[in-house]
């Protein structure tokens, strides 16, 4: 069992003792802490609270809100949502912060309380650390009888989502319409199966093929939306003759597109096509992380724009994009965060500035995939050990490399001119990241097997 404290929320497999699982014990504890940071910080006392569709969903939806409310606090409670839509939803009821309750793109046993401040994003590491030590500490008090929360049900954040994209400019509902695409989804059984159908509807999409969008949170693959897990997807696009393939992730941050011919994307270039058709009407710049592809730098010198990388992690990019003004970031993940919607990461708002992109290009996906830098990512993982001193590896690396181009923003960085790789201690797996691109697959592989090597020898 596995319980992962970090400055963005607790993470953890369901089961097993206290402390080392996402148990009862842990979901109040640390609960308990972040009302009490809302209670002490904003002096709000409303929270909101969604969840995806994880099997542990309504249990841990009942220990959050009860504990909410045992502290005073008000609980709006959005029920089935998206962590996009629970976002927007904290700015548009005026809450004090809110609960996400999902473990994003990790497999069903897992889930997670991912926390939000007033202005509907993750909470700072300064804020993340404070929480973490009241929860430690048991640093919380209880509301006496006569002054216990309220409860209130909420069940229209995903269509009050829907109606905000609707209105974005940028967002072309009638080319959409007119196109009359064909679009297959795979929602890997989650809440996405109940937006994205919705969002299609709404921008005139009439033929839709659902695949897997039953949110009984029984994924049936692996839920990270990369191009191994997509092979039932790919084949439906192809069999039925489709436009488009759209798959999510389980709360609907991020987005990966397929091919009319069943080939991916590239959930690397999900951001890279979207930042293309926002900048050829909107001069800015952009953000994403260290771990993204050159392509998004390359599209944004192109218009004039200034490209700037942050560390990984939705609130490293959006605190680079307000110090730049960024009109488009994100994660090269297929994260897509447009502050014209709000500052976070939105797979609904990327699906609607896609299909615009789309449907004005006149092109297939696969023809409108070639009109852009073609680089190839190679992404690895190193199991860790608790021996392991992680952070001494990277440094060894370091300075193996030291003549080349080295970024210690976020781990190591190293930069080649014909390629780079990127070395970083997951912030929600016991693992190390390994992220190399290059300019063909194949050496993008051997740039990632060497370092995989590397490592291997310092550890």
């Amino acid at each position: 069992m596995t319980l992962i404290k970090s400055i963005s929320g607790i993470r953890g497999t369901i089961g097993g003792k206290a402390g080392e699982g996402l148990t009862p014990v842990d979901v109040i504890k640390f609960t308990s802490a972040f009302g009490s940071w809302i209670l002490s910080s904003t002096k709000n006392p409303k929270v909101v609270v969604g969840r995806d569709a994880r099997i542990s969903g309504p249990i841990i939806n009942s220990l959050v809100v009860s504990t909410l409310r045992s502290l005073g606090i008000n609980v709006i409670d959005a029920g089935l949502s998206t962590t996009p839509s629970v976002e927007m939803l904290v700015v548009s009821l005026k809450a004090g912060g809110g609960i996400i309750l999902t473990a994003s793109h990790n497999p069903k046993e897992w889930n997670a309380l991912k926390l939000l401040n007033s202005k509907g994003e993750f909470i700072s590491g300064e804020e993340g650390a404070e929480i973490l030590r009241m929860g430690e500490a048991q640093q919380f008090s209880f509301a006496d009888v006569d002054s216990l929360g309220k409860y209130e049900e909420y069940p229209n954040s995903i269509q009050d989502h829907i109606d905000s994209i609707l209105k974005l400019p940028l967002v072309n509902v009638e080319a959409i319409r007119q196109a009359d695409f064909k679009v297959a989804i795979d929602a890997v059984n989650s809440t996405g199966g109940i937006a994205v159908p919705l969002l299609l509807n709404a921008l005139g999409v009439k033929n839709i093929c659902n695949l897997y969008c039953d949110p009984t949170g029984e994924f049936p693959h692996n839920p990270e939306p990369l191009p191994e897990h997509l092979f039932e997807i790919s084949k439906l696009v192809v069999d039925e003759k489709a436009d488009i393939g759209i798959v999510v992730d389980p709360d609907v941050d991020r987005l990966a597109i397929v091919c009319e011919d069943g080939s991916m994307f590239g959930e690397e270039y999900t951001l890279v096509a979207i930042s293309d058709y926002i900048l050829a009407q909107t001069k800015g710049n952009t953000v994403s992380n260290l771990s993204s592809t050159r392509a998004l730098s390359d599209v944004t010198l192109k218009y004039g724009g200034s490209y700037k990388a942050s560390a990984v992690g939705e609130v490293n990019v959006v605190v680079e994009m307000k110090a730049t003004n960024a009109i488009i970031g994100g994660e090269g993940n297929g994260g897509v965060i447009y502050p014209e919607l709000h500052y976070g990461r939105d797979a609904l708002v990327g699906i609607a500035l896609f299909l615009s992109h789309l449907a004005k290009s006149n092109l297939t996906v696969s023809a409108l995939r070639k009109t852009y830098p073609n680089y190839f990512m190679s992404k690895n993982k190193i199991e860790l050990t608790p021996e392991i001193d992680v952070d001494q590896v990277l440094f060894a690396v370091a300075e193996r490399f030291k003549g080349e181009r080295v970024n210690l923003l976020d781990g190591v960085k190293i930069d080649f001119p014909d390629g780079w790789v990127h070395l970083r201690k997951s912030n929600t797996e016991p693992i190390i990241r390994i992220y190399s691109e290059a300019s063909s697959e194949i050496e993008a592989k051997k740039l990632a097997e060497k370092f995989i090597g590397v490592i291997k020898e310092v550890i």
